[in-house]
């Protein structure tokens, strides 16, 4: 499965209206790593993030161990609202 296609169906399993979720992958400077934006709404923010950081860490480190299996890439996920 692909990185970007990973972390969209995490974060759709999450939120709660999964058709306005927006992941996107971006080039960095370095290209030993990637960069997902994720996009949702406002009120799915909490879902995303949790209390202290904890699901977007565990987003991070699940999309990381697949990109370590298969690209050998550092991901960098970013998690916004719009």
């Amino acid at each position: 499965m692909d990185l970007v296609a990973l972390t969209e169906e995490i974060v759709k399993s999450l939120v709660e209206d999964p058709d306005t979720v927006s992941v996107k992958e971006f080039e960095s400077e370095n290209e030993d790593e990637l960069l997902i934006q994720v996009l949702v709404q406002e009120s799915d923010m909490g879902r995303v993030i949790g209390r202290g950081g904890k699901v977007a860490n565990a987003i991070r480190t699940l999309v990381q161990a697949s990109s370590f299996l298969k690209e050998n890439k550092k991901i960098k996920i970013n998690i916004d609202s719009f």
